[in-house]
């Protein structure tokens, strides 16, 4: 189990006599967090490029099938010409060697498949651990047992392996990015159940709960009215965690060549053509992996800061730019009483919060 797991599933039974914050109070600790602020422009900025990718691809008037052999070198290895693989007016990010095609249109494109396989795998696991986790949490003995060891295998999983021979023995008509998300998510629940499950059982034992049982609410109306308010806190912040190491898998499985295969575009794809051509042409693998790299930093970040908003008594990981630390640091190291001067605002700020 990762650290980021068992991060979620502390602050799930640490906070789980805490009432959920409004929207407003959760902006409130979120803005703070200028860290967290950044990954979620970085997250929007993604998804309106994956969203509006045929839009792009027409405003510089390419596309991604269109071979451009005429703008190959073929005296050197079928290279572009020009610098920085042949950028131009016509090419904004220049073309692929070997093949000609525009690679701004493809690595738009390839934005929406990679987040497209990676959102669906996330929706998919949140729905299957969150019920597998809800019914072990609220049944029999021999239920939990049941579905808790059920949940241990599906933990335990090789997922990679797995997902490799699921992927090798359908057939290849079945449309790859949907068979991607299919597969990541049908695999990898068993965290977020194990997340769903304790949370649960923290939750059965507070007097509203029992209220709501007492009053003779049956047990799925107890659960929908009672617990899953609760829910949402772990659940969204193990979401957030989950979709940067979804894009992450499907990049891999497409660099293996099982993943999405050509003319569909995605960064693993590309990346795994990209591998022969790292010598003669050096952007056409560094544009893919660094639009990887920059995605799955900003889903961290982001789910680092949605976990510090949702639970303000943990400690956040990232403390750049939160404000207590800027004022914690103008204090010298030998003034004392000033320290606790400081202290003591930033006490009634947190305390303030805390009960808007």
């Amino acid at each position: 189990m990762t650290v980021e797991t068992l991060s979620a599933l502390d602050g799930a039974a640490g906070g789980a006599a805490a009432p959920p914050a409004g929207a407003r109070q959760i902006w409130r600790r979120l803005r703070v967090q200028r860290a967290a602020l950044a990954g979620g422009v970085v997250i929007v900025l993604l998804v309106l490029v994956a969203l509006a990718a045929p839009l792009f691809a027409a405003v510089e008037g390419q596309d991604t099938t269109t071979y451009h052999s005429g703008l190959l070198n073929s005296a050197a290895g079928a290279v572009p010409y020009g610098s920085f693989g042949g950028v131009s007016a016509q090419h904004w990010l220049g073309i692929e060697p070997g093949t000609g095609r525009d690679l701004f249109a493809r690595l738009v494109y390839g934005a929406r498949t990679s987040l497209g396989v990676a959102i669906g795998a996330t929706v998919l696991q949140v729905l299957i651990g969150s019920a597998f986790g809800l019914a072990a949490g609220l049944g029999n003995r021999f239920a939990d047992g049941l579905l808790s060891r059920i949940t241990d295998v599906f933990v335990t999983l090789p997922a990679l392996v797995f997902a490799i021979a699921l992927l090798a023995v359908v057939p290849s008509g079945f449309p790859r990015p949907v068979l991607l998300a299919l597969v990541l998510g049908l695999i990898s629940w068993g965290s977020i159940a194990k997340i769903v499950r304790v949370q649960v059982l923290a939750q059965k034992s507070l007097d509203y709960v029992a209220a709501s049982r007492l009053a003779g609410s049956s047990t799925w109306r107890t659960a929908r009215r009672e617990l899953l308010p609760s829910l949402v806190a772990p659940v969204l912040t193990y979401a957030a965690i989950l979709l940067p190491s979804n894009i992450t898998s499907e990049a891999g499985l497409s660099f293996l060549g099982i993943g999405v295969n050509p003319p569909t575009s995605s960064w693993g794809q590309m990346l795994s053509t990209a591998s022969t051509w790292y010598q003669a042409d050096s952007a056409y693998v560094l544009l893919p992996a660094a639009l990887l790299f920059a995605t799955v930093l900003a889903f961290t970040v982001f789910a680092d800061g949605i976990r510090v908003a949702l639970d303000p008594r943990a400690a956040s990981r990232l403390r750049v730019g939160t404000k207590r630390r800027e004022r914690v640091a103008a204090v010298p190291a030998g003034a004392a009483a000033d320290t606790a001067a400081v202290a003591v605002p930033d006490a009634a700020s947190d305390d303030e919060d805390g009960t808007a």
